[in-house]
Order: C-alpha cells, then sequence, then structure tokens
C-alpha cells in the first residue's frame, strides 16, 4: 500500500490500484505484445502477504516517498526495443503522475520475450 501525506490527512493507495494503471498505460503503447509473468513463488508469496494476486508483469514500490515502478513486457518480432521501453517509460510516468500526484523516481522495463507476430 501506497501513501501520501497532506494537509487533510493521509491516502492511501492500494497496490491493485498502481498495478491496474500501470499495466492499462502500458498496455496501450504501440510494440507490447503481453505483459510479462512474475515467478510462481514471487506470486504465491505476494498473493500470501497481500491478500490479492499482484497485476501480470507489474510490480510498484515506494522508495523515499517516491515510486519505482518494475514492468516485464513481451514485445513483438522485429521491432525496435529501444523505442518501445522509451514510449513505456515516458507514458507510464504520466499516467501514475497525473491520476495520483506521486512523484515517479524510476520505471524499470524487462523484455522478457520477442513474440511472433
Amino acid at each position: 500500500m501506497i501513501t501520501k501525506v497532506n494537509p487533510y490527512g493521509h491516502i492511501s493507495l492500494t497496490n491493485d490500484y498502481f498495478s491496474g494503471l500501470v499495466a492499462q498505460a502500458a498496455k496501450q503503447c504501440y510494440g507490447i505484445a503481453a505483459m510479462g509473468q512474475t515467478p510462481t513463488v514471487k506470486t504465491v508469496r505476494s498473493a500470501i502477504q497481500n491478500g490479492s494476486l499482484p497485476q501480470k508483469g507489474v510490480t510498484v514500490t515506494q522508495e523515499g516517498g517516491q515510486l519505482v515502478i518494475t514492468l516485464h513486457i513481451q514485445v513483438g518480432y522485429g521491432l525496435n526495443i529501444a523505442t518501445i521501453t522509451q514510449s513505456i517509460t515516458h507514458r507510464v510516468k504520466d499516467e501514475v503522475e497525473c491520476a495520483t500526484g506521486l512523484k515517479v523516481a524510476r520505471i524499470d522495463v524487462f523484455v522478457d520475450d520477442i513474440l511472433a507476430e
């Protein structure tokens, strides 16, 4: 759970909200074939600790009051991977900062697979 403090009190946003927001923004970018899978052990551990399954391929944490987003994606064959990842980082950062008012420290994008379309 990510918490933001303002003069009126505390605002808590769940990890499910962030995962859904980030996944939706990333899926709208050109070249994304699918969101990657997180390892099974990590998924089970997260489900036990948080009480819910994480969004496929998305992890959001908070460090020093700023967000750190990790994405695992699969891209289409024959596309420029650097351009795709740059597009994703810009779009996700803009969407998250506009929707929540929280600053994004960094976005780590891991290309797990290249799929033939």
